[in-house]
């Protein structure tokens, strides 16, 4: 018994050791397993003991206009790497004068290298980038220096350079990729250059190109000896694509002129495309402020700007659209048989009365019809087509708020309310309330066309953008339809998207926009915009004042030319300076004058003159 006892001891211990060794065994595998497949590190090693793959940026598409003018080209820019591994006995205080940093700027780059909460991608056998953006003569200057310090190198990429100092937002601006950009796209890493605004950032996919790689093989002594297998296993970069704007670069710099000292917008578009042939925000910039190491000191003094240059107002901005509004109604009322272009309503004294308030307007002939009261921008007439649907039609609608959901419906599409789905990101859609948003403020029993009535003309509850006005301009002009505004007609040799090239037809006859257009021709001739008559250019408008409660009111002007078969339609929008006919109407017609002939009549340079002289701050 006792030595059967022994026997199994022995047995168990025997077990006992093998476990132990497949267990020391399998923590080997395990380990090498990690080393020489998990961990890149010792394979980065080895490779950066023969080897530097170095990335080939591309060349970043160009830009065009319309014309073929180009607008945007590239210049080449170096970026400062490090290989933290080879820097060996490695004089910081030279390599900082070679620089132009000090010692704590250099300790402080370093350390944001090593951080891998910053830098995920930090590895010791790799080059990270030390300084971005260094020019060329700065790149001249390092060059001689570089064989002191083992371990930099240089990159070479791409920054853009600007034909003219227009253009700013909407061509956009690059900057380095952020960690969220780096994380959301793997083609990014840091130091990589991303499109951070305008058609930069819309069309950054196609802009950007594909990386290509060199390899280059390096001696005992780290010193580069050329390619490695003559360059069999290097992959050349893909240049991206370009892009041709609907932009006419010529017109977009004269409008920026027209601009200055003002702050507001013009967007002009052609009609029978939907291609923007200018889009002014104002004030503007010149873009190569954001090109190169400047452009976070030059961003951060545009963002203090209080008249505040970043801010895209042809699409981003939301103004109360004033009496060019009294075309929408024109043309709803006319649809819904609410009145016909024969239809007189009274005018009392210049005013339109409710039971609890009354509304100011012009001193003109009373009573008028439908054209008269768009070449008068009479505000009581629309008022009574609002009570009339809204108050007095409940036969056909069931109640106001079904009055109110047909009318609001014609408006969201004539363009409003929604974006209107532009190539450009950060558009910004109108404002239509819902009759819910009513029924919550005054109860379902509590209001009417007189509690509402300031949307008869363009202001209370409604809001829209400079280039929703424009996009009405061209639905007039073309009698019943529009395409979707955009900014780019091809990318590389291709047309841009259907979605730009397919024609948006209102529920509206087009019978009724021959009324409106009548009234806006008379606006140009008799009206309130005869002072931008052109010389040999028929065209229809249609001025606007939109309330400002914090100062003046914005003066506005909608427009297309020549009234007949039209090229171009506008909407300039100019804030703070009172009535629409003293400054939009004559810098809409300096515009249309300069797209369709090229120049100026020379009876009018002077106006020309005072439109570029005046400033608003």
């Amino acid at each position: 018994m006792q030595y059967k006892r022994k026997h199994q001891d022995s047995q168990s211990r025997q077990i006992v050791m093998v476990l132990l060794v497949l267990l020391v065994a399998l923590l080997f595998v395990v380990r090498l397993f990690t080393l020489q497949v998990l961990d890149d590190s010792f394979k980065e090693s080895a490779d950066s003991n023969a080897f530097i793959k170095k990335t080939l940026y591309p060349s970043r598409g160009l830009i065009y206009d319309r014309y073929g003018n180009l607008m945007v080209s590239n210049q080449p820019i170096y970026d400062v790497m490090l290989v933290m591994r080879e820097m060996v006995d490695f004089d910081t205080l030279a390599f900082c004068n070679a620089m132009n940093i000090t010692r704590a700027e250099f300790d402080v780059r370093l350390d944001e290298i090593k951080n891998r909460r910053k830098n995920p991608g930090y590895s010791r056998y790799t080059p990270q980038v030390f300084a971005s953006q260094i020019t060329y003569e700065e790149y001249g200057e390092l060059q001689e220096k570089l064989f002191r310090f083992p371990g930099v190198l240089v990159q070479q990429r791409v920054a853009r350079k600007y034909t003219l100092p227009c253009g700013a937002l909407q061509i956009g601006s690059l900057g380095e990729a952020s960690q969220k950009q780096i994380d959301a796209d793997a083609y990014y890493k840091r130091g990589d250059h991303i499109g951070q605004s305008g058609l930069e950032k819309q069309y950054e996919n196609y802009l950007r190109g594909t990386k290509g790689e060199e390899i280059l093989m390096r001696d005992v002594h780290g010193r580069i000896k050329g390619k490695y297998n003559d360059g069999a296993n290097d992959v050349a970069p893909i240049p991206g694509k370009n892009l041709t704007l609907s932009l006419d670069m010529e017109l977009q710099a004269y409008g920026e002129k027209l601009m200055q000292g003002k702050m507001g917008s013009i967007v002009a578009i052609e009609p029978e495309t939907g291609e923007i042939l200018a889009m002014v925000s104002a004030p503007s910039f010149d873009p190569e402020l954001l090109v190169g190491r400047q452009r976070s000191a030059n961003y951060a003094t545009l963002a203090a700007d209080t008249t505040k240059p970043l801010f895209n107002r042809p699409v981003m901005a939301q103004y109360p659209p004033g009496s060019t509004f009294k075309l929408v109604q024109a043309l709803i009322m006319q649809q819904e048989n609410i009145f016909d272009r024969n239809t007189l309503f009274p005018c009392k004294n210049g005013y339109y009365y409710t039971k609890t308030r009354k509304l100011g307007c012009h001193h003109h002939k009373s009573p008028i019809d439908l054209p008269t009261s768009i070449e008068t921008s009479c505000n009581a007439y629309y008022c009574y087509g609002l009570r009339r649907m809204f108050d007095e039609r409940l036969d056909k609608y069931g109640s106001i708020q079904g009055a109110y959901n047909v009318w609001r419906d014609y408006v969201f599409d004539m363009g409003f309310g929604d974006e209107l789905g532009i190539d450009y990101p950060g558009e910004k859609g109108g404002v239509v309330y819902r009759s819910q948003t009513y029924d919550k403020i005054y109860g379902k029993r509590g209001w009417k066309s007189a509690t509402i009535i300031s949307i008869a003309i363009g202001q209370g509850e409604l809001l829209s953008t400079p280039l929703q006005i424009a996009n009405l301009a061209a639905l007039i002009a073309n009698k019943g339809y529009y395409y979707t505004p955009h900014l780019v007609k091809k990318v590389g040799d291709d047309l841009v998207d259907k979605t730009y090239r397919t024609p948006h037809k209102v529920d509206i006859d087009e019978k009724y926009f021959d009324v409106a257009i009548e009234g806006m021709h008379r606006v140009v001739k008799k009206g309130t915009a005869r002072y931008g008559k052109i010389p040999g250019i028929e065209f229809c408008g249609k001025t606007g004042t939109a309330q400002n409660p914090h100062g003046e009111d914005h003066s506005i002007f909608m427009a297309f030319a020549p009234k007949d078969n039209p090229k171009i339609a506008i909407s300039v929008y100019v804030e703070n300076s009172g009535f629409g006919a003293t400054w939009a109407v004559p810098i809409a017609s300096l515009m249309i004058e300069k797209y369709l002939n090229r120049e100026i009549d020379p009876s009018r340079l002077q106006i020309e003159k005072n439109m570029m002289e005046k400033s608003f701050y």
